[in-house]
This record gives structure tokens, sequence and C-alpha cells, in this order.
């Protein structure tokens, strides 16, 4: 499937938007070319810059624990069918932590062997607010009992978000990026 809007390109970016996208050539170290999310979400400045100030937030500021938030990302990844979403964060996921047993595990939720129960708790939550937008007590408890009021409100914010951009990478078709790994399965594209 080909894109269905075409990333803007720095050569091409007028100067309003060229200022937003330069900085993101730096998320993924010395591979310096801008990711097509980001320049997809770039024919649209203006969403970019307010989008950039609350995902920048919930990725590198939030009360989680980066190991953690990128198992939560990669779910939500993999339940949307995100295949982008799912390959970006693979590449972020084993900068914090998470491996390739992991990224097994995560193909079968929160109740595979060899979770914490911090991680279960997390998990589930993340399938929760997917399938039925909110959470049932249950869940609720056990988050209450894992995690801080402040760690709650930034987990459940986090799966908004990323559910949110997983269903506009899909709708917008957008394609991964070059130099991800495909040594790990992915999730089928949404159809």
């Amino acid at each position: 499937m080909n894109a269905r809007i075409a990333p803007v390109s720095l050569a091409d970016a007028d100067e309003e938007t060229r200022a937003l996208l330069e900085p993101l050539t730096q998320v993924r170290g010395a591979d310096t070319r801008l990711l097509n999310v980001f320049g997809t979400i770039g024919n649209h400045p203006e969403l970019l810059r307010h989008w950039l100030v609350f995902a920048g937030y919930l990725l590198s500021k939030s009360t989680l624990p980066p190991r953690l938030r990128e198992l939560v990302i990669l779910r939500v990844g993999w339940r949307c069918h995100s295949p982008y979403e799912w390959g970006q964060h693979v590449w972020v996921g084993r900068r914090a932590g998470v491996d390739d047993a992991d990224l097994a595990r995560l193909a079968h939720g929160p109740d595979a062997q060899g979770w914490s129960e911090v991680e279960r708790a997390a998990l589930r939550a993340a399938d929760e607010l997917i399938d039925r937008h909110t959470l049932t007590d249950a869940a609720w408890q056990a988050l209450a009992r894992c995690f801080t009021t402040q760690q709650v409100l930034d987990l459940v914010f986090l799966v908004g978000q990323y559910q949110l951009v997983s269903s506009a990478l899909n709708a917008c078709r957008v394609e991964r990026d070059d130099g991800l790994d495909d040594g790990v399965p992915f999730p089928p594209p949404a159809e």
C-alpha cells in the first residue's frame, strides 16, 4: 500500500515547518533521516507543533519507567495493527531494555508467562482501554496497587495517545522507515 499523504521533506518544507522538523532528525541518534511519521504530520505544521508537546511529555517526561512505557506503547501498536508504530518502538524499546522475549510475549498480551505484576497490570489496562474505552474495577484496582495516581494518569493518556497515533498512521498509510528490524514479528496491517 502506498502512503495516502506524502511526507514533507526538509528540503521542500517552508521555513516554519523546517524549524519544527529539523530537531526531529535527532531522535534516532546517528540516523538523522526524518521519520515518516513526522514528515506526514508536517503537512499540518500547527497540528505538529501542538502534538509534539503532548507526545514529547508522554514519551520522555512522564512518571512511567521507560521500559514499562515502551511495553505499553508496543502493545498498543500491536493491538491497533500498526506495523509503523510497532516497528519504531521496537527500536526505542530495545534502547529502554525491552528484549526479544518481551517482544514475543507482547503478541500474546498480559496473560503471557513472564510478566511482572506491574507489567501485567499495565498491559491489561492497555488492552481494556483499547477494547472497552474504559477500565473494569479489577483493572483499576490492579493499577492502584502498582502505581501512583500520577502514573495511572500517565498510563491512561499514554494508551490514548498511541491509539490515536496508530490510527492516524494506519489511516494515512504511513510507510515504515528504512532500517527497522524485520527480525521480530510485525502485526498484520489493519484492513
